[in-house]
């Protein structure tokens, strides 16, 4: 512990160092620049937060009976998939209002007049977005993985215990279906140490025939049910035993489609290096919508990050404001920019999934867009008379 926190004064002291060396101007612009980035943060974190990430909360708790602390983890897990998707628009954010707010104060005008060029002012913005690009990147390469994995690791706990009431005698539990349907009853004599002990389950989700499982023992696996020394009946619905088996121990998937549904392979579980690693070794094996969807996936990992640097190019100019409009449009400038990038990269990722262009073209063209008409736009402002 005494280590790290070393590390992290090492690290402060570099960093206050190099903040401390550099300019006024820079210093002035970064410090306006930070506030609202983070301000920027806290705003578009919640707003994704309350509009997608709690809507997966509630439908965790009610369809899959997951328990409240261990569903608001796994969202907390989810958030570093949130910050990488917030970055560049706080960024941009920052960058629009930063620079409308001194274009409008006339600090522009001020340091044109003393020779203060417009592309100096704006390097600091530039490094400020390439290094949120850097911390976006990091963020999904070594936090976002880990985190997945963890939270991936919780579901299947959460579903596998969710049946099992620890120091209950003579109960019973209700397996039911989305529709309200009884799927499947449990019974046990008496539970310890989450092993249900003289445990009988009737399966009725076959609508051919009905499956009883008498066992001494069951409890959860990887794989569905565990049970020991029972047998199991196989009953038609008019009450005919199509068979009987004994066993000393048998695995039954009962309730491993709700695993199945809530823990699907998911690409944010890899890094770049280990996804590139994966496409090729299931290369021959994936289907050719997969295949794309993880190809883009792969390119997506870099040019997210970049989007950070893209968004800042084009946010400076359209910042800029003309001395005889009076008014702030930073906010609404952001907005629109923000809309018409998604609405590009929609449409990309949507071709590049149905194989229309290529998946490297299709992660890759909002950000080569967005910096083409940024980079032409900054010219013009910053260096064309």
């Amino acid at each position: 512990m005494e280590k790290i926190f070393s590390k992290y004064e090492q690290i402060k002291a570099f960093f206050k160092e190099k903040y401390n060396s550099l300019s006024i101007l820079d210093r002035y612009v970064l410090k306006q620049l930070s506030d609202v980035f983070i301000l920027g943060v806290i705003i578009f974190t919640s707003i994704i937060f309350a509009s997608e990430t709690f809507t997966q909360l509630i439908k965790q708790i009610s369809l899959y009976g997951i328990p409240f602390h261990i569903a608001l983890m796994m969202i907390i897990l989810n958030l570093p998939q949130v910050f990488v998707l917030t970055i560049p628009i706080s960024t941009l954010f920052a960058t629009v209002m930063t620079v409308n707010d001194l274009s409008l104060k006339s600090e522009i005008t001020i340091f044109k007049a003393c020779g203060i060029s417009i592309e100096r002012v704006a390097r600091p913005i530039f490094c400020f977005a390439l290094l949120m690009t850097v911390v976006s990147f990091c963020i999904n390469e070594f936090v976002v993985p880990i985190a997945s994995t963890q939270s991936k690791s919780l579901a299947i706990y959460s579903l596998e215990q969710k049946h099992i009431p620890e120091n209950k005698m003579n109960f019973t539990v209700k397996d039911i279906d989305k529709d309200n349907n009884l799927k499947r009853l449990f019974y046990a004599q008496w539970c310890k140490d989450k092993t249900l002990n003289n445990v009988t389950v009737i399966d009725i989700s076959n609508p051919k025939n009905i499956q009883i499982v008498q066992a001494k023992k069951g409890a959860t696996s990887d794989y569905g049910w565990k049970f020991t020394d029972g047998v199991i009946y196989t009953i038609s619905k008019n009450g005919k035993i199509f068979n009987t088996s004994f066993f000393e121990e048998s695995d039954v998937s009962f309730g491993i489609g709700d695993v199945n549904e809530m823990v699907k392979e998911n690409t944010s579980e890899f890094n770049f290096f280990k996804l590139m690693k994966h496409i090729k070794k299931q290369k021959g094996h994936l289907e050719k919508k997969v295949k794309l969807e993880y190809e883009i996936n792969l390119f997506d990992k870099l040019a997210l990050p970049i989007t950070t640097l893209a968004l800042a190019i084009i946010g400076v100019p359209l910042a800029i404001t003309p001395p005889r409009v009076r008014y702030n449009r930073g906010f609404l400038f952001s907005i629109l920019i923000i809309f018409i990038y998604y609405v590009i990269r929609a449409l990309s990722l949507n071709l590049g999934e149905t194989g229309a262009i290529h998946p490297l073209f299709a992660a890759w063209a909002p950000v080569i867009i967005i910096s083409l008409i940024g980079g032409v736009l900054f010219y013009k402002k910053a260096f064309k008379i």
